[in-house]
């Protein structure tokens, strides 16, 4: 998977990759995530055949809470 450079261009900016069992851990890996930082939120998962796992990217800005613990 291409990382575009619009994901990283600053200090704080992250892309996170998410091996997981299945996609219900995925899922609520990427909601834990989403409560600390300000995410591109839950995003779908993928298998790739002949691979145990699901997989997912999520890109966040650690420099921001996340709007849901902001007050």
């Amino acid at each position: 998977m291409k990382i575009d450079t619009q994901h990283i261009d600053e200090p704080g900016l992250v892309v996170l990759h998410i091996t997981a069992a299945d996609e219900t851990t995925a899922h609520a890996v990427m909601a834990e995530q989403e409560q600390w930082w300000a995410t591109s939120g839950i995003m779908p998962v993928q298998r790739e055949p002949g691979m145990p796992g699901v997989k997912a990217r999520v890109y966040a800005d650690i420099r921001r809470r996340s709007p849901a613990t902001s007050a």
